[in-house]
């Protein structure tokens, strides 16, 4: 499936079906919901939320649009134009969608509705950000960050939602403050799952006195590639060696089986990794 998804990664209808499609639930699951029982949602979305219910002029959709302006200009200047176009054309589509789409879920629990929201608007922009944009806004800034510093995506909102929360204990009351960061919470979670949906690996490190035999097997059964990590044994001083592989889920019971069937005393450990890039496995995505 990965592989398969990687040939479209830079086909412009690809993008623009991701984009597409995750602005639209990102924008209804806010639509449906937010409003209704005035969370913040977090990013700029929810800055532009804050500055309507302090100032009802002008409705958050097009507080947002306003608000993006700067942030493109970051696009601009600091990632592409290709990223630009595409999170521009998000930024519009979200605003459209927001102001033309009548919708309420009916979700009346405060809490459940923040559940709803966080978990709908995290998988819509998730979706985004696995194409070639963004969704305009602080996902502008997330990616620059991202691509220049290795700052985490969820990391950029996590921060940027402190300081608005913290303005928002003007507004708010505290349940509703309480709600809306449960749905920020939720958001980031989301979002970041959604992101490694398809990226998901395991990194595997195997000590064993059999560790050429199993390597081989690794390869003629398994079809899947070792490193031979050199180690010495703090407590016998014996030269040893450690092999590192990336496998995936599907796979890594199997590896499990081979290891210990040719020797019960090896040492297996699994690290959980989202992002392997390079060789056989995902190429790096430029923007």
């Amino acid at each position: 499936m990965t592989k398969r998804l990687e040939r479209f990664t830079y086909k412009i209808w690809w993008n623009l079906f991701l984009i597409t499609l995750g602005t639209v639930i990102y924008s209804i699951g806010l639509k449906g919901i937010v409003p209704q029982h005035g969370f913040i949602p977090g990013g700029i979305f929810g800055l532009g939320f804050l500055i309507h219910y302090a100032f009802p002029v002008l409705s958050p959709g097009i507080l947002y649009f306003l608000l993006n302006i700067s942030l493109f200009i970051l696009g601009w200047l600091n990632v592409s134009r290709r990223f630009f176009s595409y999170s521009l054309y998000a930024m519009v589509l979200a605003t459209l969608v927001y102001e033309s789409v009548d919708v309420d879920f009916g979700v009346q629990d405060q809490f459940y509705a923040a559940i709803a929201a966080g978990g709908i608007c995290g998988f819509g922009v998730g979706i985004v950000l696995r194409s070639l944009g963004s969704n305009g806004g602080l996902d502008v800034v997330a990616v620059i960050l991202n691509q220049k510093l290795n700052i985490g995506i969820g990391k950029t909102y996590f921060v940027f939602n402190f300081f608005l929360f913290s303005a928002s204990l003007f507004i708010l009351d505290i349940d509703l403050l309480i709600a809306s960061l449960i749905l920020v919470l939720l958001t980031s979670v989301t979002l970041e799952y959604t992101m490694a949906m398809f990226n998901q690996r395991k990194m595997v490190l195997i000590i064993s006195e059999h560790s050429e035999e199993i390597a081989g097997e690794m390869i003629n059964h398994l079809k899947m590639g070792a490193t031979f990590i050199r180690g010495r044994g703090a407590y016998s001083g014996k030269d040893k060696n450690i092999i590192m592989a990336i496998t995936n889920n599907i796979v890594l019971k199997r590896l499990e089986q081979l290891v210990f069937s040719r020797d019960e005393h090896a040492i297996f450990i699994v690290e959980n990794t989202f992002s392997v890039l390079g060789s056989s496995f995902a190429k790096r995505k430029i923007y």
